[in-house]
């Protein structure tokens, strides 16, 4: 069982999740400063690409009413303004109400996170529908 979502991130994302969450790391949010950084222009800040599996788990896989429990992530390359990620979900085990997913963030079809998730579903047979 897989399931996924494609975002094209925009420096308006960089902007907001800077908003919400406070995190207003120059490398992120300001083209001068991080034009003289690591990778010569803006990156996405990881957990906003994170953040894209939180939404294919509450929303396709498992779905509805998903509480998520753990997640691991390993970051393997920067997400660019302009660039579409792609956040892929599957399950590789099921214990009853319990469920972890391999979890991974493309552009370009080339990896820039992995990681693993395990969630509780509210009903196991949301699964099967």
């Amino acid at each position: 069982m897989t399931a996924s979502t494609t975002r094209l991130i925009t420096s308006d994302d960089l902007l907001a999740f800077a908003t919400v969450t406070g995190d207003f790391n120059p490398l992120h949010v300001d083209a001068t400063a991080a034009a003289a950084g690591p990778f010569g222009e803006p990156i996405a800040h990881g957990m906003l690409t994170a953040s894209l599996i939180s939404k294919v788990l509450g929303t396709e896989l498992p779905g509805s009413n998903t509480i998520y429990l753990s997640q691991s992530l390993r970051f393997l390359a920067p997400v660019r303004v302009g660039e579409r990620v792609t956040a892929s979900v599957e399950v590789t085990a099921i214990d009853k109400r319990r469920v972890t997913l391999r979890t991974v963030c493309t552009v370009g079809g080339k990896p820039v996170l992995e990681g693993e998730a395990v969630v509780l579903v509210p009903d196991p047979v949301q699964l099967a529908a």
